[in-house]
């Protein structure tokens, strides 16, 4: 029997299936498809849009709607495409007797393995309602979070781009032409000039040859990337990077514990919640790491003393959880030490933010600053000269 299934890596995927039972000959990458069958382009869930989803769910339940109408109520207000004809087969497998957190798993694109175990966990114990809104509640606070470090990323790139935009456009069109002036008028050029002319020359004479090296450089970096060993590489090389490897680590134990402790609410067993939160660390040496810590609890080790081998969780971290351990209030520590980290990767991201602007913009008027300069300073001799 074959099945389709998403994941990081063939290996993640083959642990996964073997820990639900399943017995695995092999894996096959699925080559990469642009467009569906259907011809129309191959979307999933958007994090707003999976959350709207999921909070009219929850009032529908709550309103004690049958399922089956619940859905109705759902795909009537949902437009044409993917999701609507997943939600339309969704709702023949529930029609058909199936329990609706089999139907949502037959769908790993659109609803996550996180969130299937959730509403299969509220299934067994009969509070579904709860087990959504812990959800949501989740969903909220991941979203709110990715949402500030993309705030916090997007003005340092804007600034980036501009500055590259308009040295190019000075490099090549502007300096250019000053040359071709001073070259008729046979002037004695500065040395600031004279780089700066040398400079423009070797990058219009290099251009053709060093944006398809470029390209290509930048296709094989990205195709080692995907590989395992590549991977590997570059969750590590991030990991040891001056202020962003704090910025990374405290980001991925945030995610790790907000997730682990969403998924013990909602009644799933520790090495079960352990291994689904472990996919949010993305970062593969870190889940190596976390791999071998599950299989210490799963020996019978203590979680905060199989954290604490894995390296990188901090002391504070690891010293809350093992009060909530031996208080039997784990999930809400987890909970405490996730808004901990939330806070400090809140804090560095502004402390990067107000470092990054001045110095981008004191360097974008020094760089461009510095080209004029260069390319008047004859004009201001030879005025000199005339005069």
């Amino acid at each position: 029997m074959e099945r389709e299934f998403e994941a990081v890596s063939r290996d993640l995927l083959k642990e996964s299936l073997e820990e639900q039972g399943f017995h695995v000959f092999y894996v096959k990458k699925k080559a990469f498809q642009l467009f569906s069958r259907k011809g129309s382009f191959r979307t999933q869930f958007s994090g707003r849009r999976f959350l709207s989803f999921n909070q009219e769910l929850l009032v529908l339940i709550r309103s004690g709607l049958p399922i089956l109408q619940v859905l109705d109520t759902i795909i009537e207000r949902v437009e044409p495409g993917q999701i609507l004809d997943v939600l339309r087969e969704i709702r023949e497998d529930v029609k058909g007797g199936g329990a609706l957190s089999e139907a949502f798993g037959k769908y790993p694109r659109f609803f996550p393995a996180l969130y299937v175990a959730s509403v299969k966990a509220g299934e067994k114990t009969g509070d579904l309602p709860v087990t959504l809104a812990r959800f949501i509640l989740y969903q909220k606070r991941v979203e709110a979070l990715k949402a500030k470090v993309k705030g916090a990323a997007f003005y340092p790139i804007l600034l980036s781009i501009a500055v590259i935009a308009v040295v190019l456009f000075l490099m090549l069109f502007v300096v250019p032409r000053f040359t071709q002036i001073y070259a008729d008028a046979n002037a004695q050029l500065p040395l600031i000039t004279r780089v700066l002319i040398g400079v423009t020359e070797n990058l219009t004479a290099s251009l053709p040859v060093a944006v398809p090296l470029l390209i290509a450089g930048g296709v094989a970096i990205r195709i080692y990337a995907r590989t395992e060993r590549g991977t590997l590489l570059v969750d590590r090389t991030k990991l040891l990077l001056p202020f962003f490897g704090k910025l990374f680590g405290d980001y991925a134990i945030s995610s790790f514990c907000r997730t682990f402790a969403t998924t013990l609410s909602s009644g799933i067993p520790v090495v079960q919640a352990m291994q689904m939160a472990r996919g949010t660390l993305n970062n593969r040496l870190l889940e190596n790491r976390m791999m071998d810590a599950i299989r210490k609890v799963e020996e019978g080790m203590p979680i905060s003393s199989s954290l604490e081998q894995t390296g990188f969780f901090p002391g504070l971290a690891l010293r809350m959880i093992g009060v909530g351990e031996t208080t039997g209030a784990l999930a809400d520590m987890l909970n405490d030490v996730s808004e901990y980290y939330e806070e400090e990767v809140e804090r560095l991201l502004d402390r990067l933010t107000t470092l990054v602007e001045p110095i981008m913009m004191m360097s974008m008027g020094l760089l461009i600053g510095g080209i004029i300069v260069a390319m008047y300073v004859p004009i201001f001799q030879l005025g000199s000269t005339v005069r």
